[in-house]
């Protein structure tokens, strides 16, 4: 049988920035091995596929994959999967302001808006609070790893630590954009600097920034995943919630960030981070971005 795809460019609303995602729509009856083959076939950092969901009161079902494996949770398939079945709704006269997804982490309810046929945005709450996972590894190894002076890592109070959210990274403060632009990844110490150990990934970010109006500059590193670097990271930065509430310390309230990331590979991202603080602690987490649609087709 034949299978729609669309692709789309995520964490961005102009056509050929952001990060590329593969959405499969026709995934019914596929496998696990068959959806890594579409996956490796499409060569992006990550592709969805889309099947009914388990509660006919959620939109749909999804199962992430990046070309090295399967994924319980990430953020720019999330963002563009939803602007995707939100453009789609909205075509067919049934839109609705909130889609829930089903994805291994659970259930995630994302807030959906379109502003053109073509282009959406997309704010879903984290189904998971991000948690710290253990010491990181030795600085001078994080640094080697990197290709930087173990000088150039840290700022401020920030120093480095092992978060996830539903996908783990290890996130590295860089004392300057021009460090954390001279990064050259060494993967001869990459498993022994970047943990944990099943999900070494690195996300290594600053405080100066391209643009004026963002918060944090950002790059994000996986090579055991088939992903030497990504553009937008929504996983990542879902995690960097922690990061933000452990360094920054905010206080209680609403609070927004604006990261970027991808400007080193010419695929400049915006991903919006909003948090809600009360007594101290983190309550929710938001995660927020456009999409715009690239193309369409059907795999053979």
């Amino acid at each position: 049988m034949t299978r729609r795809f669309v692709t789309l460019d995520v964490f961005t609303a102009t056509p050929h920035a952001g990060n590329p995602l593969a959405v499969v729509l026709d995934s019914e009856g596929l496998d696990t091995e068959a959806m890594q083959a579409i996956t490796r076939e499409f060569a992006l950092s990550e592709t969805v596929f889309v099947l009914a969901p388990a509660d006919a009161s959620h939109r749909a079902a999804l199962r992430i994959f990046t070309p090295g494996r399967e994924l319980p949770f990430a953020g720019h398939p999330t963002v563009g999967t939803a602007v995707l079945l939100a453009l789609r709704d909205a075509a067919e006269g049934r839109a609705a302001d909130v889609i829930v997804l089903e994805e291994e982490v659970g259930l995630v309810p994302c807030a959906v808006s379109v502003t053109s046929p073509r282009i959406g945005h997309a704010v879903f709450t984290l189904p998971r609070l991000p948690e710290e996972l253990g010491p990181p590894a030795a600085l001078a190894l994080i640094a080697g790893a990197l290709g930087l002076d173990r000088r150039e890592i840290g700022f401020d109070r920030h120093v480095p630590s092992v978060v996830s959210a539903g996908v783990a990274f290890t996130f590295v403060p860089v004392s300057s954009l021009d460090a954390l632009e001279r990064v050259r990844l060494d993967t001869t110490l990459w498993s022994q600097a970047i943990r944990p150990v099943d999900e070494p990934n690195a996300y290594a970010y600053c405080r100066r920034t391209r643009d004026a109006g963002h918060d944090f500059h950002a790059r994000m590193f996986a090579p055991a995943m088939g992903v030497r670097e990504d553009p937008a990271t929504g996983a990542a930065v879902a995690a960097f919630a922690d990061v933000i509430m452990r360094f920054e310390q905010p206080g209680d309230g609403e609070h927004r960030f604006v990261i970027e990331q991808g400007y080193e590979m010419g695929r400049p991202s915006q991903i919006t981070l909003e948090l809600t603080v009360a007594g101290g602690a983190l309550v929710s987490a938001r995660i927020g971005g456009a999409a715009v649609m690239i193309s369409e087709g059907v795999l053979l």
